[in-house]
């Protein structure tokens, strides 16, 4: 697989898989103007890692994001189409050095003719999608329908969507001039305040699968993009705040898990919150390079158990469906999620590109439609997560219910 980006913080020169040498790397190339609009980590510096996953065919282009050092993958993904040119799916931040990646690609396969946004719902996904359209002035930009933003809800066109060149994408794929090679689907879900949408896309030459949040996989190892710059694996690698940070497989990869849980179960069980005492007691004793970091600062108390959550969570590499949108968001629409699972999973695709976490998860169409089985009455098949690190979200679903943010879900099919 081609992998581009894998130097540290400062600029170096880089060899791609075919040994040839590559431009010099700035840190302005890594430069993210407008990350104010949505203040995660890494900031205004955003690195790019290129792969290949299928041969002249399909590459993803990874970027992180994320707080308090828990950082996950976004992911954009650029398809070849058979008459030449590029589709491509969720945009991620359109720095110079990702542009200069995609461009790569433009040169050998032509233009980047169709860009979709395939959520109506993720704020980290849509707020590239401008930017990004603007640095490829022909392509056509398809949004998955009933677009809101917060606290207001403006025009796409406020938001920086190109106005003469944005559409809904149309319910009738006949409608789209991609249609012979991709079949995609449409999840719809009125929320009341706002909606939930996802676009699953079908590329049927490569049998392979594009989504966006409702499918998940979680690597054991840390991927490409992570390992850029270690700092934030190696912050949650350490069990208090006087432990000092050091960098090796181990370190990067129980980091990494951490984070995994952290991100999925918000605060699972065996996660604990120091006192403030015990924190700032620690903050003053802790290593000089520990302290690189929020002060010193560190809240986490891991339990001896977290390993088995990991492990549980983990599941053989098995997809499955975030417990965020399993609490709180698809049980508003059963019938709506299992309609839209049925009619992917009749789809013969072999794999799964998701947005987030690993990339591409080989699975089938029968697992695929087995991880949406929690909306079922009498399901053939059940691979619940714990309840005890589903602990924080039902809490926070019944919270929202009583103040009357969240809605009850509606009865399971």
């Amino acid at each position: 697989m081609l992998e581009i980006g894998k130097e540290h913080e400062r600029g170096k020169r880089t060899m791609n898989a075919q040994g040839s040498q590559a431009e010099t790397m700035h840190p302005r190339d890594w430069s993210w103007p407008f990350w104010l609009t949505v203040p995660l980590y890494p900031y205004s510096k955003r690195r790019t890692v290129c792969t290949e996953v299928v041969k002249d065919t399909i590459w993803t282009f990874d970027q992180l994001h994320g707080i308090l050092y828990t950082i996950v993958p976004i992911r954009m993904t650029v398809v070849k189409l058979k008459a030449g040119g590029l589709l491509v799916y969720a945009p991620v931040a359109p720095t110079t050095e990702c542009i200069r990646l995609i461009n790569e690609l433009v040169s050998k396969y032509g233009d980047v003719k169709y860009i979709i946004l395939p959520t109506s719902s993720g704020l980290e996904h849509k707020v590239f999608v401008g930017p990004f359209a603007r640095r490829f002035p022909k392509a056509q930009v398809f949004v998955a329908p009933h677009q809101w933003s917060f606290p207001l809800n403006l025009p796409l066109s406020w938001l920086g969507f190109p106005q003469s060149r944005t559409q809904e994408i149309p319910e009738d794929k006949s409608q789209v001039p991609f249609a012979d090679e991709f079949d995609y689907a449409v999840l719809d879900i009125n929320l009341g305040r706002g909606s939930f949408g996802e676009v699953a896309v079908f590329h049927k030459r490569s049998h392979t699968l594009l989504l966006t949040d409702t499918i998940l996989s979680i690597p054991e190892e840390p991927p490409a993009i992570a390992q850029i710059n270690p700092y934030p694996l190696l912050f949650h690698a350490r069990d208090n705040g006087q432990e000092a940070i050091v960098d090796t497989p181990a370190n990067r990869r129980k980091g990494w898990q951490r984070i995994s849980l952290f991100a999925i179960y918000f605060r699972p069980s065996a996660l604990e919150i120091a006192e403030m005492g015990d924190m700032l007691r620690d903050s003053f004793t802790a290593a000089e390079r520990s302290k690189k970091a929020y002060f010193g600062l560190f809240p986490f108390r891991w339990q001896e158990n977290w390993q088995q959550s990991f492990t549980a969570l983990r599941g053989n590499g098995r997809p499955f469906v975030a417990p965020i949108l399993q609490t709180l968001i698809l049980p508003q629409g059963p019938k709506q999620v299992l309609d839209w699972a049925d009619k992917v999973a009749s789809w013969d695709f072999h794999q799964i590109i998701s947005c987030h976490f690993d990339s591409p998860i080989k699975t089938t169409p029968h697992q695929f439609r087995q991880a949406f089985a929690f909306l079922e009455k009498n399901p053939s098949v059940s691979h619940s997560l714990p309840k005890e690190d589903l602990q924080f979200i039902t809490g926070l679903e019944a919270d929202l219910l009583k103040r009357g943010i969240a809605t009850p879900p509606k009865e399971r099919v």
